[in-house]
């Protein structure tokens, strides 16, 4: 890979020289603290890039490759062979900029994959593996990764996060995220069977809505206790009420008892419980983080045969903006504002979502999201946040995997990024000077100021 990858000007080149050795924090992945305590060496590289990576799930399914090669029972081998045959015609899809990437950064392969190749490169890359033992640690180390947030489920015991900060070998810290979406999802099948565990583990016996929000501060405090930073919600529904204490007592008890519950009515108790998350968010520092407008399993002929995350999640339809502007307005009104990053898998109302956040104190645009996060994608959001806001208070790049390959992601940020400012240096528009020390405030300093509180 080229060291002047996606840099199309000199003023480019220079920006990006500041910024590509800064460390990273990575503020919002889904790795496994479990994968990272235990450090096991990588096996081969089908293995690393397909276990769980629904991304080139996806892309592979697309390409009209059976599903035996991806979620199915063929051999690391014969998935990774068939995952190159999808590659190889994919210009302009990340994968193929990300996939590359990946093999140049930490295999130093710089030959393009294709099918005629795809059987040497395999065992060029397992050769590497096993010459360098590459495990979990060893790749976030490679990386340079100050900081990770994991996202975890607010019943965990975070046993795995207490392992790894009492490891005083391993200088990543490695942080857990409050994740609320099993218990708003109250709609879901087993949703009483999932209060039971978190009346477990809270010590609290739920059968009302004030025991439930006393059992979620306390688990709140042990997620602190913890070192937790973050918080964060992807449920493909937002309210469009905010129901009172009453009326969301009412929807609870019902969902215990697995009665139907009405879309308004179901709304209403999410605006109810954002109302009252955020309250406590503010009061502990957290940072509340949304995703919004997806769109959750799709297939369901797929959900049910690989489950969720298996790839048939779907860019969902726009939110109100209206109903946004009412939630953050209440939120403001009740407790004052927790610092706030918005994301929208639907790129149609992204200058909306701007402007919104604008309107409200600590509440900031969060980096493309998902299906967003192609090169496109990244500039345009790069500049609503420009045009619309203070691209000087922009938290810069996440993963949002499950790989401990995809620190390259933040390489090809910093790369758009670069070309974007250089750009703008090139044309008059902004100076050299502060585009350095901008891009610097973007790819790491933002964010490290928010994890180091």
């Amino acid at each position: 890979m080229k060291n002047t990858y996606l840099l199309k000007s000199e003023q480019a080149e220079k920006i990006y020289e500041k910024i590509c050795s800064l460390p990273i924090v990575d503020y919002h992945c889904h790795l496994s603290p479990k994968e990272i305590y235990e450090d096991k060496p990588f096996d081969n590289i089908g293995e690393m890039w397909l276990a769980g990576d629904h991304y080139k799930w996806r892309l592979m399914r697309t390409a009209g490759i059976d599903e035996k090669y991806i979620t199915g029972n063929a051999s690391w081998k014969e998935k990774f062979l068939k995952y190159a045959k999808a590659l190889e015609f994919a210009a302009g899809n990340p994968l193929y900029h990300w996939s590359h990437m990946e093999l140049s950064m930490f295999f130093g392969i710089d030959t393009p994959l294709k099918s005629d190749n795809a059987a040497e490169i395999y065992d060029e890359a397992n050769a590497y593996i096993a010459k360098n033992k590459l495990s979990p640690r060893k790749l976030i180390e490679q990386s340079d990764v100050e900081v990770i947030c994991t996202t975890d489920d607010i019943t965990d015991d975070l046993s795995y996060h207490k392992l790894i900060s009492e490891d005083k070998s391993f200088k990543t810290k490695v942080l857990p995220s409050f994740r609320t979406d099993n218990l708003l999802l109250i709609k879901r099948d087993g949703y009483g069977d999932y209060i039971k565990k978190l009346s477990e583990v809270s010590g609290i016996a739920i059968s009302t809505l004030a025991d439930l929000k006393t059992a979620v501060k306390n688990r709140l405090d042990f997620f602190c206790e913890c070192g937790c930073k973050f918080t964060d919600v992807g449920i493909p529904y937002f309210p469009n009420s905010i129901a009172d204490d009453d009326k969301a007592n009412q929807v609870f008890a019902d969902a215990l008892h697995g009665k139907e519950i009405d879309d308004g009515a179901y709304r209403g108790f999410i605006g109810n419980m954002y109302l009252f998350l955020a309250e406590e968010y503010y009061k502990r520092n957290l940072v509340m983080q949304m995703h919004l407008a997806v769109y959750r399993n799709a297939n369901s002929a797929l959900f049910r045969s690989a489950g969720a995350d298996c790839g048939a999640d779907c860019v969902g339809d726009e939110i109100s903006g209206t109903e946004l502007i009412k939630l953050l307005d209440a939120i403001n009104e009740n407790s004052g504002m927790p610092k706030t990053i918005l994301y929208t898998l639907n790129p149609g109302n992204a200058a909306q979502i701007a402007s919104v956040a604008g309107a409200f104190p600590n509440v900031r645009c969060g980096a493309a999201w998902w299906f967003c996060d192609h090169k496109r994608g990244i500039k345009e959001e790069i500049e609503i946040i420009a045009e619309n806001s203070s691209l000087g208070s922009f938290l810069g790049m996440l993963t949002d995997s499950r790989s401990f390959l995809s620190y390259a992601r933040h390489d090809y940020f910093r790369r758009i990024l670069s070309d974007i400012l250089g750009d703008w240096v090139k044309g008059g528009e902004y100076d050299e000077e502060s585009a350095e020390k901008l891009a610097a405030k973007i790819s790491y300093y933002n964010v490290k100021e928010l994890t180091d509180k």
